[in-house]
Formats: structure tokens, sequence, C-alpha cells
């Protein structure tokens, strides 16, 4: 078993630690200065601690704290060349995280569904080795990418559940305003992306052959996606992506300008 510390036990890295619990593969610390926190993953650890030098222990240390503290943490960490450091944080490069510990650095932009096992995670592909992989796969799934997409992969599947969650509460919505009551639609609406989700993911088919393929001729379902078709709701979903690309770019910034002063 390989052992995993998470410093940082708040939504992401608390999703991580009930994640990697449910598969059981790993001996797992967490490490938060705030009790509260640590008490809120406690019973999925092995080890809870306020002390990064317990956390430093692990053969993989994950950083799952905000972007501006990120340095602070490192410099508490004295990590060998025969560790990994994982960094979640968004818009940290690989570059601002080698020059302040001697660990092998894999950047991981996760999303909260690691908790269920159905994260979508990306992952440096120029770094990523075995345990990392193993880590990932216990949680769903990911994928290997070049550094300089991670801030489109941060939109997509770091950002990406909370615009999921947003067309998912229209679709209840709809059902809702229907005559179904509220936990009737919610659940038809959440497993239908949960479903379409799965589909994608397992077939072969391309997006718009599935689309196709639910389409019958003068049906039910070629009467709503006309609507679909003729408004601009892609371009508005592209947009949004858009903009939270252009944050984590920032974010970068903002990191690196903090480096230099």
């Amino acid at each position: 078993m390989t052992d995993v510390s998470v410093i940082g036990c708040g939504n992401m890295g608390g999703a991580l630690l009930k994640g990697l619990s449910r598969a059981g593969n790993h001996t797992l610390t967490a490490c938060d200065l705030d009790p509260d926190a640590l008490e809120s993953v406690a019973e999925y650890c092995t080890t809870t601690t306020s002390d990064p030098d317990v956390a430093a222990e692990a053969d993989v240390v994950v950083v799952a704290v905000k972007p501006d503290i990120v340095g602070a943490v490192l410099e508490d960490l004295d990590l060998t060349a025969e560790q990994t450091l994982v960094s979640i944080a968004a818009g940290v490069s690989t570059d601002y995280l080698e020059e302040r510990t001697d660990a092998t650095v894999v950047r991981v932009m996760p999303n909260l569904a690691a908790e269920t096992g159905n994260m979508a995670a990306a992952v440096t592909e120029h770094s990523v080795d075995d345990d990392v992989r193993e880590l990932l796969d216990d949680v769903g799934e990911f994928v290997e990418i070049d550094e300089a997409q991670m801030d489109v992969a941060t939109a997509v599947n770091g950002s990406g559940p909370a615009f999921v969650f947003y067309l998912l509460d229209a679709m209840k919505q709809a059902g809702v305003e229907g005559g179904l009551d509220d936990e009737q639609a919610e659940t038809l609406a959440a497993q239908t992306f949960k479903g379409a989700a799965e589909t994608v993911l397992r077939s072969d088919e391309s997006v718009d052959d599935l689309i196709d393929a639910v389409c019958s001729p003068k049906g039910t379902t070629i009467e709503g996606m006309e609507v679909l078709w003729d408004s601009d709701v892609d371009e508005v979903i592209v947009d949004a992506v858009a903009a939270a690309e252009e944050r984590s770019k920032e974010l970068s910034t903002d990191v690196g300008a903090v480096t230099h002063e």
C-alpha cells in the first residue's frame, strides 16, 4: 500500500481522502491547521495531524491548498527525490513547485467527484508516475496532458461540475413546472445526466451519433433538440469555460508575481 498524505482538508482535499478511503489501497494521513477540517475526515484516515513534518513522511504528498499559500506550505515540507509531490492548486506551475522541493512534482486538476469514485482529472504527462496513476485510478478517470493545456483542463473538469449542476437544476425545474415534485424531478434529472455521461464514456459512437439515436423522426426529443439547435446555449457554455480558463491563467500570473516580489 502507498502512503499518501493530503495537506489541506477542505472540499477537494476531503473529497480525495474520502474517495481513496473507499478504494482501500492506501494508508492515508490528513494534515490541516483547522481542527474542524481534520475532524471531518478523521474516519477516513489512519492519521490526522497539524504537523507538516508528519505529512512529509508519506510516499506521495498531495498539496490541496489555495494557490496563494502553496509557497508557504512548501517551505515547511522537507521532501526527498524519492518522494512525489502532487499539487492540485489551480494556476501553480511545475516550475514554481520544482524550485521549492526536491521531490518529483506532478500537477493534477481533479474534481469533487473523487469522493464517489467518479472524478475526472487531468495530470501532467511529463512527470506522472505509476504511484500517481494508481491513486487517480482509484477515484475516477484521468487524462495525461501537456502542462500548457492545464488551464483549459482546469476549466473543463475542475470548474465543470458547477456548470453541470446548473444545467441539471434547469432540467429539474422543468420537471417541477410540469408537475413532478422536487425529489422526483431531481432524481430523474441527475440519473439522466449520470447515464448520459456513462454512455459517452463507454460508447464508440460520437456525441452527434448518440443524439441522433435518441431523436426519433417526429418524436418528442427532436422537438426539444430543435429548440437547443436554434439557441446559442452551446456558445454560452463555451464562454463559461473560456472565462474559467482565463481565471486559471490569471492565478498563474498572480503566483508568479508573488514569487518575484
